[in-house]
This record gives structure tokens, C-alpha cells and sequence, in this order.
């Protein structure tokens, strides 16, 4: 038996112990921390070695839809959804019927295709539908008239991971001798393109190729305000307006075959696309565009009212009214040009602040999904 001294003893020896020890504890703390973070470091360098970013890619199952705008497509549908069942076995494969007559959907049904239904005609129409439905983390869209090569898209999507980007675009090659890609189309697609390489600075090859990839930002955040084909050129502005990363891949354009018939006209669709690339011109650089306008509006003033001033200097008299009235309007339309092209470039900047947030939100919503 202890006696009490001996108890109180062993007590006090226990707390001096236990006090030297969280002195310890305290004193050596940072060394442990370090220590642990040494080894989460390690650990983690250890992962990405055993796990290249190919693999976690693969591993991290991807969810893909493929998405097909038709119209009267009944001759290649079927042949386009095995196509694409082929190359991307795990993709579900929607087909947007846009008022087709021949049986397209009933084809596309029975060839295992989800298919989804757009009332209002156009292209564009059925894009807008597309997007705002259909929920996926990787969209392949293409058309369904079978000119595109199904067995290239996984190469696009990989092109897609690998280098992080918003949309991959299958580049048309063509060969005059097979005569797929039509004079007309190919030499507008070439004005087209240049058009808009001129405005936003960078010079593309296919700006009108229906044949894409894209992520699920890039179509969460698209407005999608075109109703027709000239849906690539908004799509392809979209892009070059918010700076996103894209890439333009090669691939085979093949010929349409016996039975079906283009739904592009080159004049009259030509012109549409031609009309959009203004307006979107108008909207992406306003002040570029209409110090552009009031500067041809005042060469026409001078040009007018040049022999009115000359005529003014030499007798002292204005016998051209109308002429000079004109020139004097045409010079007050070039100054409010100008002003409007002030005030609208301060407005775009506050709408690409509004697109470019839109842009990130869609971001944060895919990566939570």
C-alpha cells in the first residue's frame, strides 16, 4: 500500500510527464506537418506517374451524345447511325427530325436512334432545340446526309480532352475530281471564311463545316439566335468573340449518294450567311464597324459637295441647293454614326462581360455534374 506522500508524488511526476511531453508535442508540430505534407506531395507525385492524364481521362467515363439535324434524310440515316454506333460504341445518338416527310424519324427509330421532334424549319431552329435538351459532357454533331466520316470522331473528341478545348472543327478536304464539294459552295465557304478572319484576326479553314465537336460549356453558354444554315457562322463567331480554345481537324468530305439531294442553296443561303457575318460583325465590333460606315459617308459628303464649294469660291453664290443639303445631311448620318459606334462599343463590352460569365458559370455547372 502507497502511502498518501507516495500518491501525491507519483501524481506530480505524471503531469510533469505529461507536460514535457505536449512541450514536445508543440516544439516538434511543424516538423510533423511538414513531414505530412512531404508525403502528400510525394503521394501524389506518385499517382500521376502510375496514372498518366490519358489514363484518368479513360477511367473517368465521359458522357457522349452524338446529335443529328435532319430533313428528308431517309436514303442516309440508317447508314449514318450505324456509322457512328461503330465508332462510338458508348454514345447515345439522338436524331432531330425537322419536318421530314419521307420517313425519316420512323428510319431513325428503328435503327436505334432517340428521336426528338423541331416544328419550327431551319437548321438553326433544331441546333437551338438540341442544345438546350440534350444533356451530355461531349456533343458530336454532324449531319445526317452521310458527306462526313463517322469513323474520325474519336479522334476529334480525343483531340478535344487531350488539348482541353471548347470546339474541334472537322475541316472539309475535298477533291475537285469527285465533285462532292460544289464550285459555288467551296468558293463562297473560301470568301466567307476569309471575311472573318479579317474581323476577329484569325484565319480559319472550314468556317461552315456542319461536322463538330464540342464541350458542354461551350453549348450551355451558346444563344444559338440563328434560324437556318448560317448557324455555323454564328457558331464559329461565338467562339473567335469570346477567344475560346478551338481547333480545326482534317477530315474526309465524301459525296451525297444516289437519292439524296442537297437543302443548300448557294445563292440564296449564301447570301443569308453573308448577311449574318455583318450583323454579327456589327454586334462583336461596333465601333470598328461604324467608323467604318461614317467614314465612307463622308467621302460621299466631300465627293458631293466639292463642286458646290469650288463653284462658292469662284462666283461667291450656292446655286445647288439639293446638292449642297445633301452633302449636309450625309455629314450629320456620318457623325451619328460615329457616336453610335462609340456608345455601342462601351454596350459590347458589358455584353462579352455578360457571354464570357455566362461561359464560366456553364463551366462550374459541368465540372459539379
Amino acid at each position: 500500500m502507497l502511502t498518501l506522500q507516495q500518491k501525491y508524488f507519483s501524481i506530480q511526476n505524471l503531469f510533469i510527464s505529461l507536460k514535457c511531453f505536449s512541450n514536445r508535442l508543440v516544439f516538434h508540430a511543424p516538423k510533423l506537418l511538414h513531414c505530412f505534407f512531404i508525403y502528400q506531395i510525394g503521394f501524389l507525385i506518385y499517382l500521376r506517374k502510375k496514372y498518366p492524364q490519358e489514363e484518368r481521362i479513360n477511367k473517368v467515363q465521359l458522357k457522349t451524345a452524338v446529335i443529328l439535324p435532319c430533313h428528308n434524310e431517309v436514303v442516309t440515316i440508317v447508314d449514318v447511325i450505324n456509322q457512328f454506333k461503330f465508332a462510338l460504341p458508348d454514345a447515345k445518338i439522338y436524331v432531330y427530325d425537322n419536318n421530314s416527310t419521307d420517313g425519316t424519324g420512323c428510319a431513325a427509330a428503328k435503327a436505334g436512334a432517340t428521336v426528338r421532334y423541331e416544328p419550327m424549319q431551319g437548321k438553326g431552329n433544331v441546333v437551338r432545340r438540341m442544345f438546350a435538351d440534350v444533356e451530355a459532357d461531349i456533343f458530336v454533331m454532324a449531319d445526317g446526309d452521310g458527306t462526313y466520316d463517322a469513323t474520325i470522331a474519336p479522334i476529334l473528341i480525343k483531340t478535344l480532352c487531350d488539348r482541353d478545348l471548347d470546339m474541334v472543327v472537322g475541316a472539309r478536304s475535298h477533291s475537285s475530281e469527285d465533285g462532292q464539294y460544289r464550285t459555288g459552295h467551296q468558293f463562297g465557304n473560301k470568301i466567307l471564311t476569309w471575311f472573318a478572319g479579317v474581323i476577329f484576326g484569325r484565319q480559319l479553314k472550314d468556317m461552315l463545316s456542319g461536322y463538330r465537336v464540342f464541350s458542354r460549356k461551350f453549348v450551355k453558354s451558346f444563344p444559338a439566335l440563328s434560324k437556318g444554315f448560317e448557324i455555323e457562322t454564328e457558331l464559329t463567331f461565338h467562339s473567335l468573340y469570346l477567344q475560346l480554345p478551338i481547333l480545326e481537324v482534317k477530315t474526309k468530305y465524301s459525296a451525297r449518294p444516289d437519292g439524296s439531294a442537297s437543302k443548300l442553296s448557294t445563292w440564296k443561303d449564301g447570301l443569308r450567311i453573308l448577311w449574318t457575318i455583318l450583323l454579327l460583325f456589327k454586334d462583336a465590333r461596333p465601333f470598328l464597324f461604324f467608323s467604318a460606315l461614317a467614314t465612307l459617308l463622308v467621302f460621299i459628303s466631300i465627293f458631293l459637295s466639292y463642286p458646290v464649294f469650288v463653284e462658292f469660291i469662284e462666283t461667291g453664290l450656292v446655286r445647288r441647293f439639293p446638292t449642297a443639303i445633301l452633302s449636309t445631311g450625309i455629314i450629320i448620318l456620318a457623325y451619328t454614326s460615329f457616336i453610335c459606334g462609340v456608345l455601342l462599343d462601351s454596350l459590347g463590352r458589358s455584353r462579352l462581360e455578360i457571354k464570357r460569365l455566362a461561359y464560366l458559370l456553364a463551366e462550374r455547372r459541368s465540372s459539379k455534374s
